[in-house]
């Protein structure tokens, strides 16, 4: 069965950046849309962005604060999401998860497979 394990997360000034990577393990990688989301204690989780299997279609959710760029390497079998001007309140565990892309639009409910998260933290 397909696995996800997000690495990259840590600490940044605010203004920075990071980019976070979504490893997957097993077969099928390429089938799947690979959605981000980002979880807040007390809050609901929400998307950050979506990226289809091939690498063409992309969306970027309205809620999800400033500069992002998400993008894949299927020969690698990863999806990377790009996190520029970051603020305090970008902090959060950030997951990425495998489904549809149709089912990513809508947010986080419908997504199949999920990684554990890496944690994003902005502070001075």
């Amino acid at each position: 069965q397909l696995q996800l394990v997000e690495s990259g997360g840590g600490l940044v000034q605010p203004g920075g950046s990071l980019t976070l990577s979504c490893a997957g393990t097993g077969p099928y990688f390429d089938h799947y849309t690979i959605g981000w989301f980002r979880q807040v204690p007390g809050k609901k989780r929400e998307g950050v962005a979506c990226v289809a299997g091939a690498g063409g279609n992309k969306h970027y959710f309205p809620s999800a604060r400033g500069d992002v760029f998400v993008y894949r390497d299927n020969a690698n079998n990863t999806a990377y999401l790009e996190m520029n001007k970051l603020e305090p309140e970008d902090t959060a565990l950030y997951l990425c998860a495998a489904g549809i892309f149709g089912e990513c639009l809508s947010g986080p409910n419908g997504m199949q497979l999920w990684g554990r998260g890496t944690l994003v933290a902005v502070s001075s």
